[in-house]
């Protein structure tokens, strides 16, 4: 679009340089370059004042607007006088505005260069802070449990139904999906290497211990951590954005029974049938490799499945699976309750419980392995 505004520069007096907007300047025009004011401002020192005036102004914009910044911007640096009359109300406005804001001449602040010994002290430093802090919640937690036990914690029993509907029932399609990919990738797995051996009947053991001992549980508190331990750790921080949580504490009730304890509650009592529903799952998984692509019938596959599993593997799934639950519980909602008051922290907050849940969970996962070989279980 072609330009149909003009600069002209002509000399009022001596020591005047008068720049008249003339013509009709509509929005998307080309106004012209702030550089050819600068160059004459820098070949003629003679300028002493710059006048710009729009009295034949019929459109403008921001780029109007930047215009007048950068030519301001230059007299004040060079000491030259600079005016502008006839503006648009609005014009006149943000000019003001942009003028009273102070402007931001750096949009991330520097870091500043520590030692290797200070990023060491710092380190220690909050993480013994965030052990604290942890130890801290689980007493508030298990104080509150015993509480709880007493039939002395408050809060809305229709709450409690609901988490368990949304850490349940709405778990179900992604576990689902999960546990059989699992089952389908141990008996994969399993079968390249016994079929070595002409032993690919035993597919069927080893993918229903491995799925009752250790997958089963484990998938789930992992599925558990990113989907609903992300979101107490939101829901929590949005409340504190909100001052919700304030309020709360304000009326007398303490949020760790109104807000922490049926969602931990949910967790525990939903988590270990998930894990129950995950080892059927999972077999299921491995029959559709064995019973398709290694020759084994149905009838063998299952038998071999229920004579490779009893109590002790199964019990051991559903004890990881509570310990998983509450692993996954603590961590959303003590990372939801330590969140700050915006948007970005609410975000940090449900990346931190997600870490912390499964970090948790492989840590608890190791330590019971090791238990379990010493009591040779």
């Amino acid at each position: 679009m072609q330009a149909q505004s003009t600069i002209e520069f002509s000399y009022l007096s001596a020591d005047t340089l008068h720049a008249l907007i003339s013509g009709i300047w509509k929005m998307g025009s080309k106004l012209p370059k702030p550089g050819d004011v600068l160059d004459r401002l820098a070949s003629d020192p003679k300028i002493k004042k710059i006048i710009i005036s729009g009295s034949n102004l019929q459109g403008w914009d921001t780029t109007f607007l930047t215009f007048i910044r950068i030519i301001s911007k230059e007299c004040i640096s060079r000491n030259i006088g600079f005016e502008t009359r006839d503006l648009p109300k609005g014009a006149e406005r943000l000019l003001h505005l942009a003028s009273t804001v102070a402007e931001q001449t750096e949009t991330h602040k520097e870091r500043k260069k520590h030692s290797f010994l200070y990023m060491v002290g710092d380190s220690a430093v909050d993480f013994g802070i965030s052990t604290v802090e942890m130890f801290s919640f689980i007493g508030s937690v298990s104080l509150t449990f015993f509480k709880f036990l007493k039939g002395r914690a408050s809060f809305r029993r229709i709450d409690l139904l609901l988490l368990i509907e949304e850490c349940g029932a709405q778990s179900l399609p992604i576990i689902t999906l999960i546990s059989i990919l699992v089952g389908l990738i141990l008996a994969f797995v399993g079968a390249v290497q016994l079929k070595l051996f002409g032993a690919q009947i035993y597919v069927a053991n080893l993918v229903a211990i491995a799925m009752a001992r250790e997958m089963g549980a484990l998938m789930t508190g992992i599925i558990m951590a990113g989907r609903t331990g992300a979101a107490y750790a939101a829901q929590l921080g949005t409340m504190q954005v909100n001052e919700e949580i304030d309020a709360l504490t304000t009326l007398g009730i303490s949020p760790m029974e109104f807000l922490v304890l049926p969602r931990m509650l949910a967790l525990v009592l939903m988590v270990p049938l998930l894990c129950l529903y995950a080892d059927f799952l999972g077999i299921i998984g491995g029959a559709i490799v064995g019973v398709g692509m290694l020759d084994i019938t149905l009838v063998q596959y299952f038998t071999q499945t229920q004579a490779s599993l009893d109590l002790t593997n199964i019990s051991l799934g559903i004890i990881k699976g509570a310990l998983f639950a509450v692993i996954v519980a603590m961590s959303g909602c003590m990372r939801g309750l330590q969140s700050g008051r915006s948007a970005s922290a609410v975000g940090a907050a449900a990346t931190s419980a997600v870490v912390t849940a499964i970090v948790g969970i492989i840590v608890t996962d190791g330590v019971i392995a090791v238990i379990c070989d010493v009591l040779k279980i």
